[in-house]
């Protein structure tokens, strides 16, 4: 008896100390939300604007927060209002394996003078994303970059290269200093809070980098990730012209809770997305990335 005793208290004591191995970390779409919410208050972001400064003076807080510092990427964008300063925000979560996965989206949002356009969806939603990832990703097979791209909106209209200011420099960036090679795939989050979630595969992404995704999707049943197929312009293709696998995870479809357009407009407010929209999108993707990894250690 005394025997079966101590085999009971010696199986349980790990637990006891608390050394016992802790649950998974799940993705949290309420603080993702709340740091929807603080970057929303901001105001309009645009590049090259003080806002877009406070921007990533919140963004680096948070990732000092847990111990994360960034690598930053100032660079000067020629635009047709003249040359603006630019900064892409990096943050590198170690792995054993060779090489790394980005995963990215933009902070900035598109300047409007008629009306005072805050983004909440586009681009509070990716901001509010990577932060939340920042949190989770850890013991990764893989080093992970989160990396957080300035100049994603056109100064005016989208045309010729005025656009993916950011995507466009850090691949430039990473030819010229020998480390685009490293790079095994991009996961790009654009426009992923809108309340009525319904992410289409992108046309052009990589097709076993989506296959990943929505195979994760399927299993988690998250109708959400629908099979339909639409082509967007967007950070990725920066990525998939330098040969990098890439994928865009995006709902362009987005309306008011009303029924109205809000991409671009003022309806682009708190009220239209959603924590749960945010939370979906981390479940699948956190889902996903073993395959992710397991893919990219071949």
């Amino acid at each position: 008896m005394r025997n079966l005793a101590s085999a009971l208290l010696f199986a349980l004591l790990p637990g006891c100390l608390g050394v016992a191995q802790a649950p998974p970390l799940t993705f949290d779409g309420g603080r993702a939300h709340e740091h929807l919410r603080r970057v929303v208050a901001i105001g309009p972001r645009p590049a090259g604007s003080a806002a877009a400064e406070r921007t990533r003076t919140y963004i680096r807080q948070q990732f000092a927060a847990i111990g994360l510092t960034p690598q930053e990427q100032s660079f000067v964008a020629r635009t047709p209002l003249g040359p603006v300063n630019m900064t892409n925000l990096r943050f590198t979560i170690p792995g054993p394996a060779a090489g790394r996965l980005v995963i990215g989206g933009h902070y900035d949002t598109k300047m409007f003078r008629d009306f005072s356009f805050t983004g909440a969806n586009d681009a509070g939603s990716s901001t509010a994303f990577l932060i939340e990832m920042g949190r989770l990703l850890r013991d990764n097979r893989t080093t992970i970059e989160l990396l957080f791209l300035d100049g994603k909106e056109s100064t005016g209209n989208w045309e010729g290269t005025d656009h993916t200011y950011g995507s466009r420099h850090y691949v430039q960036a990473a030819r010229a200093d020998g480390s685009l090679e490293g790079i095994g795939a991009f996961i790009l989050v654009d426009m992923i809070a809108d309340h009525d979630l319904r992410i289409k595969r992108e046309a052009r992404s990589t097709p076993w980098l989506a296959d990943a995704i929505w195979g994760a999707a399927t299993r988690l049943k998250r109708q959400e990730f629908e099979e339909g197929s639409v082509a967007v312009e967007d950070d990725h293709l920066n990525f998939l012209a330098a040969g990098i696998p890439a994928v865009d995870i995006i709902d362009f479809e987005y309306y008011t809770r009303s029924g109205a357009p809000a991409w671009h407009t003022r309806h682009d407010t708190l009220e239209n997305v959603s924590a749960r929209s945010l939370e979906i999108v981390g479940e699948v993707l956190l889902a996903a990335l073993p395959a992710i990894e397991q893919r990219l250690a071949r």
